[in-house]
């Protein structure tokens, strides 16, 4: 029999973003967060004024050629296309994560 491991702390798992959604799925805003340097504030407004805030439902709806960019996203009834960067600051929690 083997001594037993002390236990270590769980560490909380990293957000998902936008980004990380297969194509079809669905999810809800968490959050906008400047994911690369060059992404600034106005970068971030703008997201929040197309509609990406926190409690909105968004859909992956497809990718680009190669599974790239841009991203077809539908949000309410609008649909956007974003660059994958973009994509990467909308922190967001699976429709699958949220029902679990």
């Amino acid at each position: 029999m083997s001594p037993a491991r002390p236990s270590r702390p769980a560490l909380a798992p990293a957000p998902r973003t936008l980004a990380s959604l297969p194509a079809g799925g669905r999810a809800t805003v968490t959050g906008v967060v400047a994911a690369s340097p060059e992404i600034d504030a106005v970068a971030l407004r703008r997201l929040g004024e197309l509609g990406f805030l926190p409690g909105e439902p968004v859909r992956l709806l497809r990718r680009g050629p190669g599974g790239r960019e841009p991203l077809a996203v539908l949000i309410g009834e609008t649909m956007f296309a974003l660059r994958l960067i973009e994509a990467q600051c909308i922190e967001i929690e699976s429709a699958v994560e949220a029902d679990a």
